[in-house]
């Protein structure tokens, strides 16, 4: 909550004829220099302080408990760190991607490899009733079901409610040191996926250092078929559109490959009942055909028209 220096704003309270009980109140209070207002607090922040935007979902744990995870754990980084070391001095860096190869970044062919992933859903939150879970499947591959439930919780808050989503956690150097995906050699996504008819959207989210590029997400949205049959999906960067808590925006700017921290698969297409989507690997791949940077026309506006 911000503070508001009492010039100014105090004048106005005090010549505030529309609310004069509650301008009073807050008006008499003991403090000479700051004023805390109690009325929309979020209304005064500047900065977004939290990654999460609000939903905070960690637990808090005491320092004794932190140290003995850390203990625990220090056998893991210490071979983490080892293998940093090794890469160092090999040097030994892709420089070519090979066209109509495909670069595997999650093969879902191992229980372990679903433990990068997390999964959400709104009733995580208490925002509505829709539950989904990533397990593996009778075929050996990774299984992203649940229920989309699109009822709204009466609590005179949720506008909108029926969203399941699995995301990637994020890549951490030894010692827990954050890391990104360095992607810049290819320009093409695929995926070897069997759905159920619905329409799924890939989140590739690329987060910066500031607060104001903390939700940045790429979208693109990827159609099913129904039925028995895998399906490769081939899908170029250019194609996905930048978004942020949802909303596209109006100034549009190509992907960051260098800067990829997340990947996801979320649905919400607003049709309440079961869904399943298998997911047999995950994978980059560069097409020297294709060369498209962003596939959609952006206009030049005015100063001060949107948000440019």
């Amino acid at each position: 909550m911000a503070l508001c220096k009492l010039n100014t704003f105090m004048n106005v309270l005090r010549n505030n004829r529309q609310y004069p009980t509650v301008c009073k109140i807050v008006t008499n209070t003991n403090n000479n220099k700051y004023l805390f207002p109690i009325v929309c607090p979020q209304r005064w922040l500047f900065h977004e302080s939290h990654r999460k935007g609000g939903y905070n979902t960690e637990k808090k744990v005491s320092n004794i408990e932190h140290m003995k995870n850390g203990f625990k754990m220090l056998k893991e980084e210490l071979q983490l760190f080892k293998q940093e070391v090794k890469d160092l001095i090999e040097t030994d860096p892709l420089l070519i991607a090979r066209p109509g190869e495909t670069d595997l970044v999650w093969c879902f062919n191992e229980a372990s490899t679903l433990e990068k992933f997390v999964t959400t859903s709104d009733s995580d939150h208490n925002e509505g009733f829709s539950k989904c879970s990533l397990e593996m499947s009778e075929a050996g591959r990774a299984r992203f079901h649940g229920y989309l439930d699109v009822r709204v919780p009466k609590d005179g808050r949720i506008k909108k409610a029926g969203y399941c989503a699995m995301r990637s956690k994020r890549i951490r150097k030894s010692f827990k040191r954050p890391a990104t995906f360095d992607w810049h050699l290819y320009n093409t996504l695929v995926l070897k996926i069997r759905g159920d008819g619905r329409s799924y959207l890939l989140n590739v989210s690329c987060e910066g250092y500031y607060d104001i590029t903390w939700n940045d997400i790429y979208h693109y949205v990827l159609y099913t078929r129904g039925g028995p049959y895998w399906q490769i999906a081939k899908i170029p960067f250019s194609k996905f559109v930048l978004g942020s808590k949802g909303r596209l925006q109006d100034k549009q700017t190509r992907m960051r490959f260098d800067r990829v921290t997340h990947f996801g698969i979320s649905c919400g297409d607003k049709i309440p009942g079961n869904f399943d989507l298998e997911i047999e690997y995950v994978g980059l791949e560069f097409d020297p055909t294709h060369d498209e940077e962003f596939a959609y026309e952006m206009y030049k506006t005015g100063k001060y028209i949107v948000g440019v």
